[in-house]
């Protein structure tokens, strides 16, 4: 079992500026670690969350709890690892390397149809805070999804919700699976690199990648999911994407820690919600903003819509994950999906009462 987060080499500090460094997030994660767990008696209860990017803004609320000593408050002492992907995250979970994943709600319906009972305790959002980004070289050429034929399209990783959402919007669009070529790049300096070099014509990443990209003028937004219009638009309803969610098994047996862990998050999504991009950005590692705070707060400010206020489901949410997922996965096409089963609002319901 994984006892820190991976450390890589700092020397990325010559990448671009405002990156998503994994290296860096493991750094602040641990080193955020090791505080709380020399607070108070050390007797808090461990818990253990691999996070799809630590540094992503749209899992920003695992950081910021920490940050804010919400976690300490309930007495938990949190482990935040970080793993570049939403997918990695979900092997880590499910190997039984850590007992929560923060990342894309849909994994819970991919991990059901494969026989593992997982389930969303809190969910961070309702809208994907995703963007289509198009090379400036490719943008004549991509004017829409119906022009993904043919073109090699970026993606955090393959099976990860990036690689869901692309497929879903070639699909819905009249272009087939086969048509297009999904390449795994990451996010940040990768992503980037892949952007400008013509790697890749276009892709689905988010903020702070997407704030780079725009400033440094590597590229333009194809289409844009940081709100729940933009959800809609693109998707037909609300997606409920970044949450918390752990193995159902392991939340029936620890239910005391699970409504610790919400009591929380919910805490946290409630302080987002009355706080400024530029508050939130003081309050995140210094790393995370690479050199350029101002263009990390402008990033944070893009992808704040996405967010809950309380860590509730979106009516209607689950059944707009399963109309994308079965547009294109056949897995999920030919199986009945129990969505009760994929979610619970119990905690995050709880949670709300006590802080009320």
């Amino acid at each position: 079992m994984r006892k820190i987060a991976r450390h890589a080499s700092l020397a990325a500090a010559g990448l671009l500026a405002l990156s998503s460094l994994t290296a860096c997030a493991n750094d602040a994660a641990s080193t955020a670690s090791a505080d709380s767990g020399s607070k108070g008696d050390g007797k808090g209860t461990k818990v253990k969350i691999m996070v799809g990017g630590l540094d992503k803004v749209i899992y920003l609320p695992a950081m910021l709890t920490q940050r804010l000593g919400y976690f300490d408050a309930e007495g938990l002492d949190v482990e935040l690892l970080s793993e570049p992907a939403g997918v990695q995250a979900e092997t880590a979970l499910v190997s039984g390397q850590v007992q929560g994943a923060v990342g894309f709600y849909d994994h819970t319906l991919d991990l059901q149809v494969k026989g593992k009972d997982v389930e969303s305790v809190v969910q961070f959002s309702h809208a994907p805070g995703e963007v289509e980004i198009v090379s400036n070289k490719a943008a004549g050429d991509i004017t829409s999804a119906k022009d993904f034929k043919g073109k090699k399209l970026g993606v955090t990783g393959l099976g990860s919700s990036t690689d869901f959402l692309t497929k879903y919007l070639a699909v819905k669009n009249g272009v087939k699976v086969s048509d297009f070529t999904p390449v795994a790049v990451g996010a940040g300096p990768t992503f980037i690199s892949a952007l400008q070099q013509g790697a890749i014509d276009g892709g689905m990443t988010t903020d702070p990648t997407v704030a780079t990209i725009l400033d440094k003028k590597a590229g333009k937004i194809l289409l844009d999911m940081r709100t729940p219009q933009g959800s809609d638009e693109a998707l037909g309803g609300p997606y409920p994407s970044s949450s918390l969610y752990m193995q159902t098994d392991w939340v029936n047996g620890h239910k005391e820690t699970v409504q610790k862990l919400a009591n929380a998050f919910v805490k946290t999504l409630k302080w987002m919600s009355t706080h400024s991009a530029t508050q939130i950005a003081d309050k995140m590692p210094a790393d995370y903003s690479q050199g350029n705070k101002l263009l990390y707060a402008v990033a944070i400010k893009n992808t704040l819509p996405m967010f809950t206020k309380d860590g509730v489901m979106p009516q209607n949410g689950p059944e707009t994950v399963e109309k994308v997922l079965k547009a294109f996965n056949p897995n999920i096409q030919n199986a009945d999906v129990d969505l009760d089963k994929t979610y619970t609002t119990e905690f995050v319901q709880k949670a709300t009462q006590n802080a009320g």
